[in-house]
């Protein structure tokens, strides 16, 4: 799935020319946390976000250091610290470094993305204008969506449950590293074996909840450190 899919359209932009109090109420009547800055050619130039307007002079909340720390710091950190929390025009309190993608981008770049750079939104850029954002909440509305669409009350054969369960387990990286048995009556599975790890247990559970038809996953796995043999936990029918 790319960006297209899952972002917001006709989002709200400032100039960076605007002054800040424009896109405080504009963040705040649209309850936006983030806008992208675009200049007078409608050019992304930045992003302003909540975490921008935080150290201002108005609140008090400009940074304070003592004496001996500005000398460390020196002359051009704290200028720039000034500039922050006086200035009145959006393009001296954005972000310059944003962090962009296309309606092309595969939602799992996008997402890497949003770790690598600890952002929460995304603008979307089509030939360098600004034509939509992605924000976490789209990702989550996307996401329920899907959950919402799955189709529960399905009818199908245990052993088509059995053979799907078993083929995704193949699939995983993690598959080859656990012997289980799957066993399914009237759309019940039960998970008998050895896995070598509470992660592994948890994942199959998981994976077992996902496939259509399955009604509930019992349980039955021993969990067994696989350097010392030590059974860190026994099948719930266990002696």
């Amino acid at each position: 799935m790319n960006v297209d899919k899952v972002m917001s359209h006709g989002v709200r932009t400032v100039l960076d020319t605007d002054s800040i109090d424009v896109a405080i109420r504009l963040m705040l009547e649209a309850g936006y946390s983030g806008l992208p800055v675009i200049d007078g050619a409608s050019a992304l130039v930045g992003i302003v976000t909540e975490g921008d307007l935080l150290r201002r002079a108005e609140l008090g909340t400009q940074h304070w250091h003592p004496g001996w720390l500005n000398f460390l710091l020196g002359p051009t950190r704290l200028a720039r610290e000034y500039t922050s929390s006086h200035a009145q025009k959006v393009r001296d309190v954005m972000s310059t470094e944003v962090v962009s993608v296309t309606e092309a981008t595969p939602l799992t770049q996008a997402v890497g993305l949003m770790e690598e750079h600890h952002v929460k939104r995304l603008p979307v850029l089509r030939q360098g204008r600004v034509v939509g954002m992605l924000s976490r909440a789209d990702l989550l509305r996307a996401c329920l969506t899907a959950i919402e669409g799955r189709q529960h009350d399905v009818t199908v054969s245990d052993e088509v449950i059995r053979q799907c369960i078993e083929t995704e387990m193949r699939a995983q990286a993690w598959g080859p590293h656990i012997t289980v048995d799957v066993r399914v009556s009237q759309g019940t599975v039960e998970l008998h074996g050895v896995v070598t790890s509470e992660a592994m247990r948890d994942a199959l559970r998981v994976l077992s909840e996902n496939v259509p038809g399955v009604v509930a996953v019992v349980d039955q796995l021993a969990t067994i450190e696989p350097v010392t043999g030590y059974i860190v936990r026994a099948p719930a029918d266990a002696g």
